[in-house]
């Protein structure tokens, strides 16, 4: 297990601290709001850089004329999974039916 570290201080406006402190829920510290704060930041962070990283590699492979579908490619896709999804409704409600009949 590794060792905890604190956070250098950071100096805030009275009225910034005093809206923190209005937020906080039954128990919970301002220690711990910052701490929750930073953890979702930096996870957030992280997910957006992955997305910068997925886009220029998508925008890379785009350039080569590689990985991407043509227009026709997509919708008959597209078309293709409305038609099985009307199927399934389809078949489901015909499912129900027979059973309500029961």
């Amino acid at each position: 297990m590794s060792r905890s570290a604190t956070l250098p201080p950071i100096r805030i406006a009275p009225d910034t601290k005093a809206s923190l402190e209005a937020v906080l829920r039954e128990g919970e510290s301002l220690t711990q709001f910052i701490e929750n704060a930073v953890c979702k930041e930096a996870a957030f962070r992280a997910e957006q850089n992955a997305a910068i990283v997925r886009a220029k590699k998508a925008l890379r492979q785009a350039d080569k004329g590689t990985g991407l579908l043509s227009m026709e490619d997509l919708m008959g896709g597209m078309e293709q999974r409305a038609k099985a999804a009307q199927l399934r409704i389809r078949a489901a409600a015909v499912a129900k039916g027979q059973r309500d009949a029961e």
